[in-house]
Formats: C-alpha cells, sequence, structure tokens
C-alpha cells in the first residue's frame, strides 16, 4: 500500500528532487574517484542498504533499535575514518572554482625528456631518485623544506644531485616547469595500509602521499632494485623503463589539458571541428559538364 501510495504521489517536484539527489551523488563519486575510500565507501554502502533492509521487517525490534544505534554512530565516525578523502575532495571543490591552467604538456616537453633521460640512468646505476612534477596546485610549502636551487632542468644536473655521496641526494627535487625550484625537499608520506603488502620503501610512499594531497606527478627511481615508478591521483605504477615512463607522463599531461579546460573553449573546438557528413563528398565530387 505505501509502494502505491509513493507512486500516487509522485509528480514533477519529486522527480525533480530525485534527480538532484542523485546529482548530488554522481558528483560525489567524481570527487572520491581514485582515492583508497572507494572500496571502504563501497563495502560501507552494502552495510546501510543490508541494515536498512532488515530494519524494514516490523518484527525485529531489537535489531532495529540497534541499527538505528549504529547508524547515529557512523554519522560521527565516518568523517573521521574518511578525514583525507574528505580534505581532497573539498580541495578538488576547490581548484574546480578557481580559474587556473597548471603546466600543459607543451611547457613540460623537453622536461618529460629530460627526466626520462636521468631515470633511465639512475635506474642502470641503482641511484634513488624521488622528482615530483608541479601542475596546477602550488608546492611551495615543501619547496620550502629543501634547499632552493631556481636552476635549468638537464639529466646531468639530476644525475649530480641524485648521487649517493652528494649532500642532496636524500629528499624530493620539485620542478617547476623547466626549472628545478628545490633539492632534498621534505614530502608527507602516504597511509594507505596497502603499500605495505606491495614491500614499498619510503621514497614510494613519500611520493604516493605527494600524489595524494595534490594533483603533482612523481617519479620515483629505487635505489634497492632500480626499478622506476610513477605516482599520480594516488596510485602508483611500477616496473617502468624510460620510454613507458616517457609515454605515461605524456599521458598524464594531455588529460590535464582536457580537465583544464573551460566549457567556451570546448564548445568552440566542438564547432570548429563539427562538419556535416556530406561535406566531404560536396568538396571531392568531380564537376561534371552540363548535358548535352
Amino acid at each position: 500500500m505505501e509502494l502505491i501510495w509513493t507512486l500516487q504521489s509522485f509528480d514533477f517536484v519529486a522527480l525533480l528532487d530525485v534527480l538532484l539527489i542523485a546529482a548530488l551523488l554522481f558528483g560525489l563519486s567524481f570527487l572520491f574517484r581514485g582515492t583508497q575510500a572507494v572500496p571502504v565507501l563501497r563495502g560501507t554502502i552494502l552495510v546501510v542498504i543490508f541494515i536498512i533492509f532488515l530494519s524494514s521487517f516490523p518484527n525485529l525490534v531489537a535489531f532495529r533499535w540497534l541499527s538505528t544505534s549504529i547508524i547515529t554512530g557512523a554519522a560521527v565516525v565516518i568523517p573521521i575514518i574518511f578525514q583525507p578523502e574528505i580534505r581532497r575532495a573539498m580541495e578538488r571543490l576547490g581548484r574546480a572554482g578557481v580559474n587556473f591552467r597548471g603546466h600543459t604538456l607543451t611547457e613540460y616537453e623537453q622536461a618529460i625528456d629530460d627526466i626520462c633521460a636521468a631515470a633511465g640512468k639512475l635506474s642502470e646505476r641503482k641511484h634513488g631518485a624521488l622528482i615530483v612534477m608541479e601542475r596546477g596546485d602550488p608546492l611551495d610549502e615543501f619547496i620550502n623544506t629543501g634547499i632552493a636551487l631556481n636552476s635549468e632542468l638537464s639529466p646531468q644536473l639530476l644525475l649530480t644531485i641524485f648521487y649517493p655521496k652528494t649532500e642532496l641526494h636524500d629528499g624530493a627535487v620539485i620542478l617547476r616547469g623547466n626549472q628545478i625550484s628545490c633539492a632534498a625537499a621534505v614530502l608527507p608520506l602516504s597511509a594507505a595500509h596497502g603499500l605495505a603488502k606491495r614491500k614499498v620503501g619510503t621514497r614510494h610512499r613519500a611520493s604516493m602521499g605527494m600524489s595524494e594531497i595534490s594533483d603533482a606527478i612523481v617519479v620515483v627511481v629505487s635505489e634497492e632494485s632500480g626499478q622506476i615508478a610513477v605516482a599520480n591521483n594516488g596510485r602508483l605504477i611500477r616496473h617502468l623503463d624510460s620510454n613507458r615512463l616517457a609515454t605515461i607522463l605524456k599521458t598524464y599531461f594531455v588529460q590535464s589539458d582536457e580537465e583544464t579546460r573551460s566549457p567556451r573553449e570546448i564548445v568552440v573546438e566542438f564547432i570548429r571541428n563539427f562538419r556535416k557528413p556530406d561535406d566531404k563528398e560536396t568538396v571531392n565530387k568531380p564537376k561534371t559538364g552540363a548535358a548535352a
């Protein structure tokens, strides 16, 4: 009977209400996408749905009381559990409201070539390295923890900085455009539990930590195995060589170009590239003479 009453009272305002809630949940899914919270959030939703389903039975009075208490407590506990992800989502939302473009692929193309050349040689020599590529989010607070260089980027300079017997090798190099802003910078470590199973070191944890709190791309060279890895958006890709590293870095910056385009730029590009299906046939169709 309740279902029939609900369907009868379902009007345009109710439909608009449902669509607004759906749009809100869809937007929140984009904010949390790519974070470590997704599996936990999925499991939490399934548990809540199961509890609500069992609570709908009228005879389960004790279970209904218990589930109500659990849901009330969860309203306090969930923000604490997902505090890093909520902070990151709010940072993404704040960046979306600012008309600011990060570094593009064109600006970083030479830097990518230099980084990949240096990473290949560092991998062969098993010299550990940690290279941060700044994009949209300013990294001044982390740059201030290192030694300021403000020098032009080159593979030789990176090899010199990360040589094990130099004073600057222990820490991260932070790039801003085609310049090395600083060396020996201190980065935040990731608290993700899955990293313990993957047996990663401090450099990999630092790369993950930086990619979780910013949109920076971090290149890592392991000192123990010489393996190359790259961290972006809270994800770590390992077992790379210099060629695959170059492909991945360029792909990340191409995606960044697409994400930072304004709606006006997307519409203008669509109009410019738009072409009717019969335009090509009209242009290529040979002219025929008048009928005899």
